[in-house]
């Protein structure tokens, strides 16, 4: 029976019969949070008398069963450096250097772990980087189908022009103004991966309480295998429409044929990259490359150099159905291609590829550069970069990648739960973009998850946010914006207590979905920052749309947050980004004018205002509404019509 107990202790996560030990946070450098209780934890023999001393006090625990202890130290002034004591009969512990000042947590996805070595002028910012009281701890992507009890790695790293370029962005230039403004440490706990959806941050608890979330998680994959079917499925139905779908050997040799039709296929831009950004996330495999090449009629009976970027697997190139090389090749691919092979006007190009072999984590595709795919003659480059398919083997053993996204709930697993309950001030969260196509869901999710972390923590804790800045297309509200559903949904979620959000889009890139300008983020969200936890009297908010009246034709608009006035900011002096409906719903461009706090907004064509809209496009580019305090207006609607993304749910 002894034998039996001690093999079930084993299995139990964090279980250790090894030398007493703390939790990864709690290493050299660490910073911990002032002026409320401190938690510290950490494992040791089942049932081993543990002692934990800092500065001049102390607190014991015993270990549970699985060998996990617990205290909780009285709150602290900011100072240090301290050392953290961790005394028991198995052995004892030390950690040194240990500050007690402020805790943000900084999540999300990429714009959030985006590094001070990317943002704009890194070679300035890496000289005024020297503040040995911001320390940085970067939590290491990883998901689990389960809760993890500990981090497998990561270390606190003080702030210098050797160490900065790998903190992220909008942490450390907040912090660097909370330091600058109130002389104590801070401490950024980084925990965000690029390109994750919202839904991978919940935890299963907070899903089973949400309607439209609860039945998705009654069905999360208990192991890799059965995600894997489930990925499968969501793949299928997004290709063919049909989850259940099971093409053959025999359905996927078609696709090597002259005549195949790519009305199934995953669409991309281009062909170079991973898969995983192309719309078939994690997908590794077999997989078929394809384009129609149109040729000019003189090309045709020519021998060509057909170029194609890397893939260091094997390969098999496809020309109208023609086998035209096959191999292993390292580096961009180069074919000689006989006469009469092509033809004039639409040609079928297929390539058969797998996975990359010398860069494995990349799976199937291509890498290099767009200069790397062409049809040479001798006398001329046609580019083939442009506008490619890309299909799947199902047929063939393939599998999926542990990424952020393929399960709800994963990143949450094992990059939340191992924190708890580490004490912070509050949290700063960069993430939206990859929800942009379920805007309104977002309304649910986004305030479910900032409401589940707090009651994990069992801390209110301040929550700020940064809005959807700029990125993509500036048209009209007829077409409709995700993006612009999305920053609503961020809008509305700050009906939450200790809560506040940066407006951005005036510093986005409708070019570039990571806008390097994180300085300027980073001081937006400072501001609500020492507004609102550190006492501040300062402006800290842009302008929010409060309410509509219509006077005589024209749309009268209030804001919050404007009570020293508004401003237009730009070169021309005149309001820009404004649209006006009737009872048609019908939105046209209009005019608008500041009086006082207010927004004027009128146009011919629209003799009864119904509806406003002001930014409402993925990039606002003429935007220009300003409170006198130098905030930009955060876009907004008046109307609640149906938008693009009412339907869009998460599976």
């Amino acid at each position: 029976m002894k034998r039996i107990l001690i093999l079930l202790l084993l299995t139990l996560p964090g279980f250790c019969f090894g030398q007493v030990r703390l939790a990864r946070l709690f290493s050299d450098h660490v910073v911990l949070q002032r002026q409320k209780p401190i938690p510290v934890w950490g494992w040791a023999k089942a049932g081993e008398k543990v002692k934990v001393t800092l500065a001049s006090q102390s607190a014991e625990a015993k270990a549970d069963a699985s060998g996990k202890w617990k205290v909780s130290l009285k709150p602290m002034e900011a100072g240090g450096p301290h050392t953290l004591q961790v005394a028991a009969k198995s052995g004892n512990v030390s950690v040194n250097d240990v500050l007690i000042g402020e805790v943000w947590l900084c999540s999300g996805q990429s714009n959030m772990e985006w590094p001070v070595s990317a943002a704009k002028n890194f070679d300035q910012e890496r000289t005024n980087a020297d503040f040995p009281q911001i320390r940085h701890f970067k939590v290491e992507h990883q998901v689990t189908l389960s809760p993890e009890v500990d981090l497998k790695s990561g270390e606190w790293k003080i702030a210098s022009p050797e160490t900065v370029g790998g903190f992220t962005a909008v942490g450390f230039f907040f912090a660097r103004e909370l330091y600058q403004k109130l002389n104590v440490p801070i401490g950024l706990l980084n925990s965000s991966w690029g390109g994750s959806q919202i839904e991978g941050w919940i935890s299963k608890q907070a899903m089973l309480t949400n309607e439209e979330l609860s039945t998705y998680a009654q069905n999360l994959p208990k192991t890799w295998e059965e995600a894997d079917l489930i990925m499968d499925k969501k793949m299928k139905k997004q290709l063919f429409k049909d989850a259940s779908y099971e093409p053959t050997w025999e359905d996927e040799k078609k696709y090597l044929a002259a005549d195949v039709n790519f009305s199934t296929w995953q669409k991309t831009p281009d062909a170079v990259g991973q898969w995983d950004w192309k719309g078939l996330m994690g997908f590794r495999g077999k997989g078929y490359m394809a384009k129609e090449v149109v040729l000019p009629a003189d090309l045709a009976p020519k021998q060509t150099t057909l170029s194609l970027a890397e893939n260091d697997g094997a390969v098999e190139v496809y020309i109208n159905g023609k086998l035209v090389s096959e191999g292993i090749v390292k580096g961009p691919r180069k074919i000689v291609v006989s006469a009469n092979t092509w033809k004039e006007g639409k040609n079928t190009l297929v390539v058969r590829t797998g996975n990359m072999v010398g860069v494995a984590w990349f799976g199937p595709g291509m890498m290099g550069s767009a200069n790397d795919l062409f049809v040479d003659d001798g006398s001329r480059k046609i580019s083939l970069a442009k506008d490619w398919y890309l299909m799947p083997s199902f047929a063939e053993k393939h599998e999926y990648a542990h990424l952020m996204n393929n399960v709800g709930t994963t990143i949450y697993n094992a990059m939340i739960e191992p924190l708890l309950p580490f004490g912070i001030r509050g949290a700063l969260w960069y993430q939206g973009e990859a929800n942009a196509g379920r805007a309104y869901q977002y309304r649910q999710s986004f305030p479910l998850m900032i409401n589940d972390w707090r009651k994990r923590w069992n801390d209110d804790f301040s929550f700020y946010w940064v809005q959807l800045s700029s990125f993509g297309k500036d048209n009209d509200s007829n077409k409709g914006s995700g993006w612009a559903e999305l920053r609503e949904a961020q809008n509305m979620t700050l009906s939450l207590p200790k809560t506040g959000m940066a407006v951005c889009t005036d510093v986005g890139d409708p070019n570039d979905i990571h806008p390097t300008n994180k300085q300027d983020v980073a001081h937006r969200l400072a501001t609500n920052a020492l507004k609102m936890d550190y006492g501040q009297n300062i402006p800290y908010a842009s302008p929010l749309y409060d309410q509509m009246t219509v006077n005589n034709g024209t749309a009268v608009i209030t804001f919050k947050n404007a009570e020293n006035g508004l401003i237009v900011k730009d070169r021309y002096g005149y309001l820009k980004g404004f649209e006006v409906a009737g009872e048609d719903k019908v939105f046209h461009y209009a005019q608008a004018e500041i009086q006082g706090n207010t927004v004027l907004v009128f146009s011919p064509k629209v003799s009864k205002p119904v509806a406003v809209r002001y930014g409402w496009a993925d990039a606002p580019e003429d935007a220009n509404l300003f409170n006198t305090d130098g905030f930009p207006a955060s876009s907004f609607r008046t109307d609640s019509w149906p938008g693009k993304t009412i339907n869009t749910k998460f599976e």
